[in-house]
């Protein structure tokens, strides 16, 4: 047991100097944080410590066993059981606890060097182990119902702060959004989108009905009112052009004084034409202006040939590049606009969606079916993302532990958890002590 105490100095005296050692080559492969160092160092004094118990009953034994042959006694038996023991316990922890770790004394032992050997399929059981008990549909929405996000984010947003931040927030978002964004994409798909709505729904139905109502409503007489004043005033303004255009229409070979005459009576039953439209509300054009609008109308809506050339007057309007252009450049000013509103602090976009808030956050606060939506919708959101994407996300692990290196790996595990695995080694000698101890005294009682 001498020499085996020898050999197992030795060899702990290799691994702490292999952990220790300062060649270029470990260094580049095992680069440790200061945390990672100093729990390195507490596990290098553990290890000392093992070592120094496993030395201790070493020599005790000797000692145990020398007076027993020198004649000491019957208690040099059972110091000496005790300490054979607890040297056997001893060695069989340190062999379980490095096994983890390498092959112990360098020899290539089946089933040793488990955690650089099996790393990668370690890898794989945590990913496993943290998708079937981490990222379940159950375990969300167990985790989420107990957390009330509901009730939560309602006490939070009813904070006046919080919903100015809130909003801030949302602004920052929106105006970075639409920086982002190319005029000249946007454009084009807003111009795409309104041309391909246009081109899908026929209008001729929809304008008929609302020409139908405004005739019955008598909405239409209004303008009829403001394009007979203005017909009036333009024909008192400009008596001597229309005079003029009506003799520069007749025919040559009548007299100057003829045409002149006639030029005037045009315009005067011209101008009294619309004075009367304009002063009688019952005019005869106006009556027959009503059943041709209301006619009209109806055609709009079940005469196939008028129908027809809406449509097709509407294609045309709509293939102009000067319609294009403006439905294009709508997107500029919109963006102009929005952008204006979400940095200015007082303006009324950023006051309303701040007053959204605190409402929704009062009533999130106090209103449980509200709070029960609110939870729903999130427990729904995270179950999709963890459902749709577990296997990426535990991929995530399998394939971080897949790219660690296996000595790298090794020595961080052990810089983490060797400590404690150390006191194993020590519980092992002192736990078999006792047994050792108490099997010899069994022993010794019943006479074997």
């Amino acid at each position: 047991m001498h020499g085996t105490g020898e050999r197992v100095e030795r060899m702990e005296r290799t691994e702490v100097a292999a952990e220790g050692d300062g060649s270029p080559s470990r260094r580049t492969m095992t680069t440790f944080s200061a945390a990672d160092e100093e729990k390195q160092r507490g596990v290098r004094r553990m290890k000392l410590t093992a070592l120094a118990l496993l030395l201790f009953v070493a020599v005790v034994y000797v000692l145990a066993k020398w007076a027993s042959n020198a004649g000491a006694g019957p208690w040099a038996g059972y110091v000496a059981a005790a300490a054979e023991a607890g040297m056997v316990g001893a060695m069989a922890d340190w062999f379980a606890v490095t096994a983890l770790f390498r092959h112990p004394l360098g020899l290539p032992i089946p089933h040793t060097a488990i955690i650089p050997t099996k790393k990668d399929q370690l890898g794989v059981s945590l990913g496993e182990f943290v998708g079937e008990n981490f990222l379940s549909e159950e375990v969300v929405r167990q985790r989420l119902r107990a957390v009330g996000i509901g009730s939560r984010l309602g006490a939070w947003l009813a904070v006046p702060d919080h919903a100015d931040r809130v909003t801030a927030e949302l602004s920052a978002a929106l105006r970075g959004a639409l920086t982002v964004l190319r005029d000249s994409d946007v454009q084009a798909v807003v111009g795409e989108a309104i041309t391909r709505r246009a081109d899908a729904q026929e209008i001729a139905p929809g304008i008929g009905k609302m020409l139908e109502k405004i005739v019955a409503d008598g909405g239409h007489k209004r303008v009829v009112d403001l394009i007979v004043t203005r017909a009036h005033d333009w024909l008192v303004l400009h008596d001597e052009q229309v005079m003029d255009a009506v003799e520069g229409g007749a025919p040559g070979w009548t007299p100057r004084f003829v045409d002149k005459r006639i030029g005037e009576r045009v315009y005067k039953e011209l101008l009294r034409f619309v004075t009367e439209m304009r002063d009688m509300p019952s005019h005869p054009a106006r009556g027959a202006l009503d059943r041709f609008l209301g006619d009209f109308a109806a055609d709009l809506q079940s005469d196939t040939d008028t129908r027809a050339r809406v449509e097709r007057l509407k294609g045309e309007v709509l293939g102009r590049g000067e319609v294009q252009d403006l439905i294009a450049s709508a997107w500029t000013s919109v963006r102009s606009m929005i952008v204006s509103a979400a940095e200015d602090e007082r303006s009324e976009l950023r006051l309303r969606v701040r007053a959204s808030l605190l409402s929704l956050g009062a009533r999130m606060a106090v209103e449980p079916k509200l709070q029960e939506k609110v939870d729903g919708w999130v427990e729904g959101a995270a179950v999709y993302v963890v459902t749709t994407y577990r296997k990426e996300i535990t991929s995530l692990i399998t394939d971080t532990v897949a790219g660690w290196d296996a000595e790298h790996t090794t020595r961080k595990i052990e810089a983490n958890i060797g400590r404690d695995l150390q006191f194993i080694r020590i519980n092992g000698t002192v736990v078999g002590s006792l047994a050792g101890l108490l099997i010899y005294t069994v022993s010794r009682l019943v006479g074997v």
